[in-house]
């Protein structure tokens, strides 16, 4: 017996059962590779100054293997920490970490790198950890199993998109409004209630579009105003095709247990902020896969330029609204502490669109959903947006005077 109590303590501690080694560290012009034995729980990372340094900390591991220095990394030093490793890189210059995946197997890490102005260095040092989060369910490598299958038909990506409805006055800057989930794809639904994230979503979305148009001082375009399924690209690419200032993708969240609450805001990012974020951009981005059909293609050009110059300024632009709105948004609805949260997420992908993902809050909370599905939640979400965006347009014109 006490054997069986020790290997399931062992078992819901995690880290036994992801002990590993690393077994070697290569550097790569402006990448880092990281190879392990054995797959890694999660790392994370974090920059320190004087001299210029970058921390990572890899749970589960222990230190050693070969190490190769070389283009930005002059050294490279590991130790061990309570529950894992620390890899110290030490750098020719400042540079950031724009982007960290791992392997499908779980047992490669890349971080790729980039290098920036002393002043970048600072504030992205202060911006605290990044954390990486290896693919789900490593544990399980054996073929998905035949023995029950469900099969819907599911509407190919349309060729030619059928552009909505732009109202408000020509000559104003156009928002574009994404009610989320759709169709056959209900999204989130309450546990208690049975209420569907698409038909919020889209009443939240309509609302949206009503407070803008009454402030005469944007034109407004909703992706979809009735019960339809628009593919992930779709819905960001009719915003691109009417080249709209600002896109707006509206959502409910949804836990499975536990009582969170507020409204959260996400930006783009290759990068998921914490592991909610991950678990989000999983969700959200499954909406392109019904029954194993992918019913979207990523262009590998979409993916390369997101690191390019445009799609930088882009990301900045979409967290400083991100910003925005939660300042707007705190006195009229509930929001999370830390409210503005960044993911990969397909619908934000545009690269040349200032674009946030609104998950107005938790429709798997009882309370939350009285809140979303009432005339005055409505009311106060599409407020917050008014003023955001009433300021955000203002700032762009003053910037440009």
């Amino acid at each position: 017996m006490s054997f069986f109590l020790a290997m399931l303590a062992m078992w819901f501690g995690g880290a036994p059962a992801w002990a590993g080694t690393i077994e070697r560290v290569q550097v790569r012009h402006d990448a880092i590779v990281l190879t392990f034995d054995s797959r890694v729980a999660a790392a994370s990372g974090f920059l320190l100054g004087s001299p210029h340094r970058i921390a990572l900390d890899v749970d589960g591991m222990a230190p050693g293997g070969d190490v190769a220095t070389g283009g930005l990394v002059t050294g490279v030093r590991e130790g061990a920490r309570s529950g894992g490793a620390r890899i110290v890189f030490d750098l020719s210059r400042p540079a950031v970490i724009a982007g960290g995946t791992f392997g499908a197997d779980g047992r490669t890490l890349t971080l790729q790198l980039r290098t920036v102005p002393d002043a970048a260095f600072a504030r992205a040092a202060g911006e605290g950890r990044i954390r990486f989060l290896p693919p789900f369910n490593l544990t399980d490598t054996s073929p998905p199993s035949r023995r029950y299958a469900v099969a819907q038909d599911v509407p190919l990506p349309s060729r030619r998109l059928s552009l909505p409805r732009i109202y408000g006055d020509a000559g104003r800057p156009l928002v574009v409004i994404d009610a989320g989930h759709g169709g056959f794809d209900p999204g989130a639904i309450s546990p208690t209630s049975g209420l569907k994230e698409k038909d919020v979503t889209l009443k939240i979305a309509k609302t949206i579009r009503d407070q803008l148009l009454a402030s005469g001082r944007v034109r407004v375009a909703l992706t979809r105003d009735d019960d339809r399924f628009l593919v992930l690209q779709e819905r960001y690419g009719i915003a691109r095709k009417l080249h709209a200032d600002l896109f707006i993708s509206i959502h409910c969240d949804s836990v499975g247990a536990g009582d969170a609450s507020g409204a959260s805001i996400y930006t783009l990012s290759e990068v998921a902020s914490d592991k909610e974020s991950a678990r989000l951009a999983a969700r959200e981005n499954k909406a392109n896969i019904i029954a194993g059909v992918d019913l979207g293609s990523e262009n590998p050009d979409v993916s390369s330029i997101l690191i390019d110059l445009t799609q930088r300024e882009t990301m900045n632009t979409s967290a400083d609204f991100a910003r925005l709105l939660g300042r707007e948004a705190a006195p009229l609805m509930p929001l999370r502490p830390n409210f503005h949260k960044m993911a990969s997420l397909m619908v934000l992908k545009a690269p040349d669109m200032p674009s946030i993902l609104f998950e107005t809050g938790y429709i798997s909370n009882p309370k939350d959903a009285d809140f979303l599905d009432s005339p005055d939640g409505r009311r106060r979400i599409a407020e917050s947006i008014e003023r955001a965006v009433t300021i955000n347009f203002a700032k762009r014109v003053a910037s440009r005077d």
